[in-house]
């Protein structure tokens, strides 16, 4: 039996991951221990592999089979697009991608005028503004703090993930149109998903058992 490899997003994403997959059964304790240097972990019993990698990276490591399985935010994906197969959703991580900006920007964006759009993930905002909006916008790439764009005048508007809306607040922004809901998901390689489909659709189908039961407890709790 070959091993399967996981490529994890580093950070909250990884830890999320590895709890949901103790609960089926599936641990790496060399994961959990902060002060180790190796990159690659590896569970022998399961022919498991795990090593973590930065988002945007992840699937590119599934996309050309470093990687059989990967877990990466919805964002990263669309913005990646990458050749590989989403197969689910795992329901943490969740936020929003949204166009925001000052109140006055809300006529700008309405007029369909050309603006300038600042971002991070210019492949979505191009993908929001042309094909959906069909509106034409001047993009802006940014890798630091997005709020600040129309705050100096850089752009009209910025595309950027919204969890709480609290920075937005802080600096007089506000969520002005919503481009899509994101949350953590599971992909996979193409030919793994061939080669090794028994064992991927079986993770696949105890992943959602646990999820299925998670959900059903926590209607319990409402309805308590």
């Amino acid at each position: 039996m070959r091993y399967l490899t996981f490529a994890l997003t580093k950070g909250r994403l990884a830890g999320k991951t590895m709890d949901m997959l103790e609960k089926i059964g599936i641990t790496c304790e060399e994961m959990r221990d902060k002060s180790s240097r190796k990159l690659i972990f590896v569970n022998e019993e399961l022919k498991l592999k795990f090593f973590l990698a930065k988002g945007p990276d992840v699937p590119t490591y599934v996309e050309y089979g470093a990687a059989d399985i990967g877990v990466v935010g919805k964002d990263t994906i669309l913005e990646e697009g990458r050749k590989l197969y989403e197969v689910m959703d795992l329901g943490f991580g969740a936020c929003r991608m949204c166009v925001c900006g000052p109140e006055s920007a809300r006529e700008v964006l309405a007029n369909n005028q050309l603006i300038r759009v600042a971002t991070k993930y210019p492949n979505i905002a191009k993908d929001y503004f042309y094909n959906k909006k069909h509106q034409t916008v001047e993009i802006i790439k940014l890798n630091g703090s997005i709020e600040l764009a129309p705050i100096v005048g850089l752009s009209e508007v910025i595309v950027d993930i919204v969890e709480t809306g609290s920075t937005l607040k802080e600096n007089g922004l506000k969520v002005l149109e919503e481009v899509c809901p994101l949350s953590a998901r599971m992909v996979v390689n193409q030919v793994s998903m061939k080669m090794e489909d028994e064992r991927i659709r079986g993770l696949i189908r105890e992943l959602r058992t646990v999820l299925d039961e998670g959900v059903s407890s926590a209607g319990a709790g409402i309805h308590a």
